[in-house]
């Protein structure tokens, strides 16, 4: 029952291709916007609080549809890479981690902005007295006393990424060993007849991996916040 056939493990190897590349181009970005959001203030503050959680409240088809107006051959940013660097985002695995990284930007950037408010700002103020720049202190202060939270976010953006299905689906389509991830091998296997076993297949390792994401994101915080509190 558990034996993976050569197309559901291209399409497990390919979801954690998405989703590794999906957090780690996402995770720099999302450390800046929650250091934002947390410690400035800026007109238009809101507003950028705003779009950074659309894509939890879009329908994920919406979004979807977005990337491939601006990504597309045809779109703004899209055009722009393919005549200038021969890139091709659209209907590709790249795509897909594009189209990941946005459905799962926001529970990263929540989880750093967690872990950025418990830190106590008469610290990083008290390393400033010291002489220390503002970077200096961010990245010795700041970044250290944040980890729990940001390991917790890059954890659920993995999970997310894993999961992600309506704005894959609608930018990329479902191409076989291009872009079927986990959850779109799934949704062909329940459109197959006979796809029965594949889909519990499948369905079985999508709870094992969100499970275990869930699982390591907890163990891992405590860790940090033991050594820390050390």
């Amino acid at each position: 029952m558990f034996s993976l056939s050569p197309v559901e493990t291209e399409a497990l190897v390919l979801s954690l291709q998405v989703a590794l590349w999906a957090v780690a181009a996402t995770l720099p970005l999302g450390v800046l916007v929650a250091w934002l959001l947390v410690r400035t203030r800026f007109p238009g503050r809101i507003l950028l609080d705003g779009i950074v959680h659309l894509p939890l409240i879009l329908p994920p088809v919406v979004v979807g549809y977005l990337l491939l107006v601006v990504f597309g051959r045809r779109g703004a940013v899209g055009s722009w890479l393919l005549d200038t660097f021969g890139v091709s985002i659209a209907f590709t695995w790249k795509g897909a981690a594009v189209a990941a990284g946005v459905m799962a930007f926001p529970l990263m950037v929540r989880a750093i902005r967690l872990g950025l408010e418990s830190v106590d700002p008469k610290l990083e103020q008290a390393a400033r007295t010291l002489g220390a720049s503002p970077f200096w202190v961010f990245v010795t202060v700041t970044l250290p006393l944040t980890l729990p939270g940001i390991l917790t976010g890059v954890i659920l953006a993995f999970a997310r990424s894993l999961g992600e299905f309506g704005a894959t689906i609608t930018f990329v389509s479902n191409i076989p060993g291009e872009t079927r991830t986990l959850p779109l091998a799934l949704y062909t296997a329940v459109q197959s007849p006979g796809g029965e076993a594949a889909a519990t297949r499948l369905v079985v390792i999508s709870v094992i991996l969100a499970l275990g994401a869930l699982i390591a994101s907890e163990a891992l915080a405590r860790r940090v916040n033991r050594r820390r509190e050390a």
